[in-house]
């Protein structure tokens, strides 16, 4: 048996002229969250499109569990849960009645169905509110339920995409939780964000997409090592602080200089000796920071020096420049 659960290999996908996908190469290791990681428009949504047999690449070759997702798809599919960025229950249905629904679309044996739906509903805090129908449910509400539904007949291979987009820090801390359980359990998810939070915390390993390219692919921590040991992040106020500031220090300090609107940002490997460095040569020039932090590199700083820009920078979703090109209709 493979150790790799999904497996992508020069996977294109073109919307007419814009191209989603531009060869991407990917494996997701078993029993492991691999996080996908990249702004809205990157692809990642597109990738989970193609490995959940949705879409159907105009090149490459994927597979999930060693099957193909275009001459197997129906085999793949009985091996796979997916919730997408958006709920896919019915909002006329309670809680109970959707996982019940699911269970039966995906041949789960009848006396099985309710006792799975009364597991779920436990494991995602909705006992209280499993009687009750979705239009009632809050947005973290519907967004647990949604992947609880994913769950019910128990796939190998969850994609999870942007699972946690829109909820409050309390249901995102809890859906992470749920996440680690389910991977201690021997489930593989494939998990896209734009939270660079959230794929430090989970994932064992991430792939960087942006313009539909792999940037990046490595673990987290090695990721954050290419940066160094240390990052000064300072903001200036209006008044041309954090320009004059980025000027003198580039050159001057031994590290790596980035200046992003008002606030100028340092990785070095030199750690307390460059904040020296930066104080020395600020107040020799008169010139003084709002903030300042020195902490270890993230995950954000890696995205911002890979890509010029932010994960979270609202770009404008696949279907959303589909649809412009095409002038109105996707």
């Amino acid at each position: 048996m493979s150790d790799v659960a999904v497996r992508a290999e020069g996977l294109v996908k073109r919307y007419g002229k814009l191209e989603a996908l531009a060869g991407i190469d990917l494996e997701v290791p078993r029993g492991a969250v691999f996080g996908l990681l990249g702004p809205n428009g990157a692809g990642k949504t597109t990738a989970v499109r193609i490995f959940a047999t949705i879409l159907k690449p105009d090149a490459g070759h994927a597979t999930v569990l060693g099957y193909d997702v275009v001459h197997q798809a129906q085999a793949v599919r009985r091996r796979i849960g997916l919730a997408g960025q958006y709920a896919a229950v019915d909002a006329n249905l309670t809680g109970r009645e959707n996982l019940r629904m699911v269970g039966i679309l995906g041949q789960l044996p009848t006396p099985e169905l309710m006792p799975r739906a009364a597991e779920l509903l436990a494991r995602f805090d909705l006992t209280d509110a499993a009687d009750r129908p979705l239009r009632t449910y809050s947005g973290g509400m519907r967004r647990r339920l949604d992947i609880a539904a994913s769950l019910v007949t128990r796939p190998p291979v969850l994609f999870l995409d942007e699972p946690t987009t829109g909820l409050d820090l309390t249901s995102r801390n809890a859906l992470w939780e749920t996440i680690e359980q389910l991977v201690q359990d021997g489930t593989t998810v494939l998990l896209t964000t734009q939270y660079l939070e959230e794929a430090d915390r989970l994932a064992e390993r991430i792939v960087v997409v942006d313009g539909g390219k792999v940037i990046a692919n490595d673990t987290p921590s090695n990721l954050k090592s290419q940066l160094g040991s240390t990052v000064v992040e300072m903001h200036f106020g209006a008044g041309g602080g954090s320009s004059r500031a980025s000027a003198l220090l580039t050159g001057k300090v031994d590290g790596q200089v980035e200046r992003d609107d008002g606030t100028v940002r340092i990785t070095s490997n030199d750690g307390a000796r460059i904040l020296i460095d930066v104080l020395r040569t600020l107040d020799t020039n008169a010139i003084e920071p709002e903030t300042l932090a020195v902490r270890e590199p993230s995950l954000d700083d890696v995205f911002l020096a890979l890509t010029g820009h932010r994960a979270e920078a609202d770009d404008g979703s696949t279907e959303e420049r589909v649809k412009s090109e095409r002038g109105g209709s996707a």
